[in-house]
């Protein structure tokens, strides 16, 4: 069982990990973030990625409900050319998710979506 600042701290130790933040996607609100101030991609950011994921996390929902999917979505991955932007939605705690930045090329993709799924299930607020 892990605090919310232990499993972002957590979070931030995967390889290549830039950022990670947790979020409240029902209200839009950063609930905590850390990251690694560089200019690839400066902390400051998390609080307003986390409040522009939102609207992701919700737009997809919406869709998955207009075309009666009878499934969860359980990650969003956005791919950029430097980056890879992660959203976990956390299961255990609803409406929450997590939000990882990585350098893809310090990274394992599959190796930090482990590692967050991990986080994820030991997470108690």
């Amino acid at each position: 069982m892990q605090k919310i600042e232990a499993s972002l701290a957590q979070a931030l130790e995967i390889a290549g990990a830039l950022g990670v933040a947790l979020g409240d996607w029902k209200s839009g609100m950063c609930l905590g973030f850390k990251g690694i101030d560089n200019s690839a991609f400066p902390t400051a950011n998390l609080e307003l990625a986390v409040a522009g994921n939102t609207e992701v996390i919700r737009a997809k929902m919406r869709v998955a409900e207009a075309l009666k999917l009878e499934v969860s979505i359980e990650e969003i991955l956005i791919v950029l050319d430097t980056q890879y932007h992660l959203i976990r939605i956390i299961r255990s705690i609803n409406g929450l998710f997590f939000y990882l930045v990585l350098d893809r090329e310090k990274s394992n993709l599959a190796l930090a979506r482990i590692k967050l799924n991990q986080l994820e299930a030991e997470l108690r607020i």
